[in-house]
């Protein structure tokens, strides 16, 4: 049961934070999101997915369903983030629209005058 739920969670969970990657790298802001939050993330994900397919896990499942509170943790750990980090994103973006509305509000009435 916990490889199934990992082995679906896990992966969603990563093209999410792939996803909030590219759109940080696409906007210009102060903080290194993807350097900060995304990377560490993408790479913990990684080191989880690589453990699930190893062969060592498979001897182990039936005592890692005793400790399924542990994985269920896990899964809520990236879920948190991937939350977290949207909220920023959006965030960011509407900065970002704000600046670019005064810039463009100056350009037009500098050349008014």
């Amino acid at each position: 049961m916990v490889d199934k739920v990992y082995k679906k969670e896990l992966p969603a969970l990563r093209d999410a934070l792939e996803e909030l990657r590219e759109n940080f790298s696409n906007l210009s802001s102060k903080t290194d999101w993807n350097e900060l939050r995304i990377e560490p993330l993408l790479k913990h994900l990684r080191s989880l997915e690589q453990l699930l397919e190893s062969k060592e896990f498979s001897r182990e499942s039936s005592r890692l369903t005793r400790g399924v509170e542990l994985f269920h943790s896990d899964l809520e750990y990236f879920r948190t983030n991937v939350r977290g980090l949207e909220k920023v994103l959006q965030s960011e973006k509407r900065s970002l629209d704000r600046r670019n509305k005064e810039i463009e509000r100056y350009r037009t009435n500098s050349h008014s005058l």
